[in-house]
């Protein structure tokens, strides 16, 4: 599964592990990504998204679907037919 984050776009990044003598090794810093389904009761179907944990939280605060035709009218494609 690609750790890439279906609606915000978040990935992986890189950076470095410092140990206490200071040396530096490089890293890489994976977004929460799960796979979780929503239920869309305006369209009365579900739809199973990769998301990251942050999203999860603004989908339970707005509603799944206020929040995809948010990111819809900003121009953002979400693989969804909503």
């Amino acid at each position: 599964m690609s750790k890439v984050c279906q609606l915000s776009g978040k990935r992986p990044v890189s950076g470095n592990n410092v140990s206490h003598s200071n040396r530096k090794t490089r890293r890489r810093f994976l977004p929460n990504i799960q796979k979780k389904r929503f239920y869309v009761p305006e369209t009365d179907e579900w739809i199973t998204l990769k998301v990251c944990t942050a999203e999860i939280r603004t989908i339970n605060k707005l509603g799944v679907y206020a929040y995809l035709k948010k990111l819809e009218k900003k121009g953002v494609h979400t693989g969804t037919k909503i």
